[in-house]
């Protein structure tokens, strides 16, 4: 009798880190489809964090919840979206300056893509903390700081990063659940920070 609740505990222990993992690739590909307006990504991630955040909690969510959570992020989260694309293209003319030869350019290069680097995970930091009613702005603002205190933190989540880059470039269908890895990632280090 006791041998069978140990192997029915076991097996409930599996099923449930399983049902997290599979809940993870699911997010992903909502926050994909979420993401196709492409200053949405933001908002995706934030409702998608949320999301995790309340399967992990044991919590109700579905679908439903998630774009409820979208709809709610968005309204500011667009402004962030698209500030990270201006972000991106001013390192791309930086780097485009640097390939051409300029006098400091693979410095100034180099201190642009770290700041892009930096800029993405104090994005993903933020957006897996927000919250209905949450500022954007001051979200970032504490994000980053996060950011800079907590190295061991941001280099998980810079791994994140290149794991979506990584496979995107392998094998470009599985980018799409491999974000919802990564949103699990950036609200466990949040988890992290916040218990330390």
């Amino acid at each position: 009798m006791a041998e069978a609740r140990v192997k029915a505990r076991k097996e409930s222990v599996f099923a449930e880190r399983f049902g997290v993992f599979a809940e993870c690739l699911l997010t992903g590909v909502w926050i994909a489809v979420a993401s196709l307006g492409v200053v949405t990504f933001p908002a995706a991630f934030a409702a998608g964090s949320r999301h995790l955040r309340r399967r992990m909690g044991h919590a109700g969510g579905g679908w439903r919840e998630f774009v409820g959570d979208f709809r709610t992020a968005v309204r500011g989260g667009w402004a962030a979206g698209l500030a990270g694309w201006v972000a991106a293209l001013l390192v791309w003319v930086d780097v485009q300056a640097a390939r051409a030869g300029l006098p400091g350019g693979p410095f100034v290069g180099a201190v642009g893509l770290f700041a892009l680097i930096g800029l993405v995970v104090a994005g993903l930091r933020a957006a897996a903390l927000w919250e209905p009613g949450a500022a954007w702005r001051s979200l970032l603002a504490d994000a980053g700081r996060r950011t800079v205190l907590d190295p061991a933190g941001s280099f998980l989540l810079v791994g994140g990063a290149v794991l979506v880059v990584c496979s995107a470039l392998l094998i470009a269908p599985l980018a799409v659940p491999v974000l919802g890895a990564v949103a699990a990632a950036a609200v466990a280090v949040e988890e992290r920070y916040r218990r330390r």
